[in-house]
């Protein structure tokens, strides 16, 4: 029996009118009924019953087709499985993750798993006090990070997302009363900083070194390593600190508020990986990244593309995605 009869007989014990198992297949009714009748001749038995209005599987039939579903549901996994080889489509990928992105990203992350079936994705979480080492040390293959990222080395990828930025407090401070805050009140505020050096002009993107009237705000407040850690110090009381939008919705806690700042940019996020290190895996999630925005917002994605080819990092202008 060639492959192709046994598809036809497979779509019509499951159509169960010619018609539609010709659509389906995009071949001929009359293809279909030769097919069938053909297959019946070899068996030396009907395999359908027909009548002017139904078409049912005879016993025989329907024994043939519990025996051929498995063995075709194979062959077809077995070619899966040899095309995803060939495109470099498997084995495991990395995706290092910050705060609360791999809820954020959830529509990426299943629309990946559906493409590449045959890829083990694996998550690390990622601290804002060592930003990039994990990516540099080989622990994570590609990352989701806020953005900018202007690091010689780090190519920037697709933005995922925007968001304005909040005030995390603690509940018995004035701002939380008040309901909101500007960037000039932060100048009094004590504010944790990074227990190791990153990056000032990325801390900057989140907790800026000045007001807009250019006054210094201060930096001498507690050390921290995690965002558990700055939640801890802020609801003690001891520091104010401005966070990403999500925060305020995957990490309430008691004895913290959220509020709105004033004039703060927007929080941008996007992937960001080695530029040596663009492998198969790599480009493949940042293509349905691009996927899966494309499909979300068609009409933003044609008129103002926030998803262009990925490019190195070197000369990226703020807070785009990077071009060579």
């Amino acid at each position: 029996m060639e492959l192709r009869d046994i598809e036809i007989f497979l779509a019509l014990a499951e159509e169960l009118h010619f018609g539609r198992t010709a659509e389906r297949l995009h071949v001929s009714q009359a293809r279909v009924s030769q097919s069938i009748a053909k297959q019946e001749r070899r068996i030396g038995a009907p395999l359908f019953e027909r009548t002017s209005r139904r078409v049912e599987l005879t016993a025989i039939g329907a024994q043939l087709h519990d025996d051929l579903k498995a063995g075709y549901q194979r062959i077809q996994d077995g070619i899966d499985s040899a095309a995803a080889a060939a495109r470099g489509t498997t084995g495991v990928l990395t995706l290092g993750l910050m705060c609360a992105q791999a809820f954020d990203q959830a529509s990426i992350l299943a629309r990946f798993k559906a493409d590449y079936p045959g890829v083990e994705l694996r998550f690390r979480e990622v601290v804002f006090s060592d930003p990039f080492g994990m990516l540099r040390a080989g622990e994570v293959d590609l990352e989701v990070t806020w953005l900018p990222v202007r690091e010689p080395d780090l190519t920037v990828g697709p933005v995922l997302a925007r968001e304005p930025q909040v005030l995390m407090v603690a509940e018995d401070h004035p701002f939380a009363a008040r309901g909101s805050a500007s960037l000039e009140d932060l100048v009094d505020c004590v504010f944790p900083q990074p227990v190791n050096p990153v990056p000032a002009y990325w801390m900057e993107a989140l907790m800026p070194a000045r007001t807009p009237s250019g006054r210094p705000i201060r930096n001498d407040g507690p050390r921290i390593t995690t965002f558990q850690e700055a939640q801890a110090v802020v609801a003690a009381g001891d520091a104010v600190c401005v966070v990403q939008g999500e925060a305020a919705r995957h990490f309430p806690r008691p004895g913290i508020a959220y509020v709105p700042i004033t004039e703060q940019p927007m929080g941008v996020w996007g992937l960001i990986w080695r530029t040596a290190h663009e492998t198969p895996l790599v480009r493949a999630f940042v293509q349905s990244a691009v996927d899966t925005l494309a499909a979300a917002a068609p009409a933003a994605a044609v008129q103002a593309p926030e998803v262009p080819e990925p490019r190195p990092a070197r000369a990226v202008p703020e807070p785009a995605v990077a071009r060579s």
